[in-house]
């Protein structure tokens, strides 16, 4: 997931990140990172609820270094995120979210689709 740099300021919050999802998705293959993106959905929601709210992101974001994030920065990631309307992150747009978030991994995204088809149909091929 992406971590904030020492650069990262209010007025461009996603700007200032350093983005290891790509090293995430070199060292663990496509299959990998999205069991690790599963299980940061799982620590960062609303147990009660089964989605990511804006205020299970605020009681968790220290977990992953995101405690100097303004309220309207963690805002912003829940709404950058919510397709559906709703206000809150479920399991597909917290992992949408998180691709879109990392302009180095969604170029390299069609990589690890082709990855994925070719481990899911390789008795086809």
């Amino acid at each position: 997931m992406a971590k904030p740099s020492a650069s990262a300021d209010s007025s461009s919050s996603y700007c200032g990140f350093e983005d290891l999802l790509p090293v995430m998705a070199s060292k663990l293959g496509g299959e990998g990172l999205m069991g690790e993106l599963c299980n940061g959905f799982k620590l960062l929601m609303d147990r009660e609820r089964g989605v990511i709210t804006f205020d299970s992101l605020k009681k968790k974001s220290a977990l992953l270094g995101l405690q100097d994030l303004s309220d309207d920065d963690l805002r912003s990631m829940v709404k950058e995120g919510d397709f559906d309307g709703d206000g809150a992150l479920n399991q597909m747009e917290f992992c949408v979210l998180m691709f879109r978030l990392s302009p180095e991994l969604m170029e390299a995204s069609r990589f690890l689709l082709e990855q994925a088809f070719q481990h899911d149909f390789k008795d086809f091929l």
